[in-house]
């Protein structure tokens, strides 16, 4: 046990020691600081979309969707088409897949966007309820939310690892140490409980909570983008209470009562505790419903006093 605490002490300082030089030598060659932000932009910028680029692509080829044709349903690209006028948007190409539950997802890869439905809607929603759903995933498509969204999580990740990275030599200095002299005294088990192993645990939790104030941040980005889309989809068919039911419909849908397991666009699991509240994607359906409530009545509220 001497002979592996004394290994295991060995490797980690070796580790410290280098991971020290390359935070020093990259310290020295550091640019102006116009250079290092535009240079680090840059990197944040690639790397967000080529994650986005490949991670959209790769999750088209999993849902195993096929073409939905101009010919096999006419009215549907009717609509679709009008409605892409109306934003201003190129008409994305249609989808049809079979989800856990009735769903629908906005995904823009290279080339053509694409609009995924499951085959349940057309069962499940009305015209107008159809009409809304789709206005609300081609509001995403052209905020270009998945982009985004994409973007600033790289950007995230990267200041989360270049301040791991500013640490790492004290973290394998503590963790050396810690390691190393639990293990010579026979005990390998205890070693958080020396005061290097506490140092080690303290600073993952720092790299932690930064981890999860990030993430409870794009989560917190992303409700506000499902609320922007409802919005904008309210404004392009003047029926906020259309897109009120049909997301009282999908939410039914995705309840367990019904056999199914709840998807992520609309069917979330919605527990009351804060924790999972802050780290949803979606906003409750409750939510999202009473505020298309609160634009069906300002509405009325303005043609009444026209």
């Amino acid at each position: 046990m001497v002979v592996i605490g004394l290994a295991v002490l060995v490797s980690y300082l070796l580790l410290s020691a280098l991971s020290a030089f390359a935070v020093v030598t990259l310290w020295r060659l550091r640019p102006d600081p116009v250079t290092s932000a535009l240079v680090g932009s840059a990197v944040v910028v690639v790397l967000g979309y080529l994650s986005f680029r490949f991670g959209t692509l790769q999750l088209l080829s999993r849902l195993d969707a096929r073409d939905l044709t101009r010919s096999e349903s006419p009215a549907v690209h009717r609509l679709l088409d009008r409605l892409s006028a109306e934003m201003g948007v190129e008409p994305p190409a249609l989808k049809l897949a079979r989800f856990t539950t009735p769903n629908a997802m906005a995904l823009d890869p290279l080339g053509r966007d694409v609009i995924v439905l499951d085959t349940a809607l057309f069962r499940l929603l009305d015209v107008d309820e159809f009409e809304a759903l789709l206005a609300h995933e081609l509001a995403h498509l052209e905020r270009k939310d998945g982009l985004s969204q994409s973007l600033v999580a790289s950007m995230g990740q990267t200041l989360v690892g270049i301040g791991y990275l500013f640490v790492s030599p004290v973290t394998f200095f503590a963790t050396g140490i810690a390691l190393g002299t639990a293990w010579i005294r026979g005990r390998p088990k205890e070693w958080h409980r020396t005061i290097p192993g506490r140092i080690r645990l303290g600073l993952d939790t720092i790299v932690g909570f930064l981890g999860f104030g990030f993430t409870v941040f794009i989560r917190s980005q992303s409700r506000k983008r499902e609320f922007a889309a409802d919005a904008r989809a309210a404004a392009v068919t003047g029926n906020p209470m259309a897109l009120a039911s049909a997301l009282k419909k999908l939410d039914r849908a995705a309840q367990p009562q019904w056999g199914m397991s709840p998807l992520w666009v609309y069917g979330e699991v919605e527990l009351d505790d804060p924790i999972s509240e802050m780290l949803s994607t979606h906003p409750s359906t409750d939510e999202r419903v009473e505020r298309l409530t609160a634009i069906a009545e300002k509405s009325a509220t303005k043609i009444e006093v026209q």
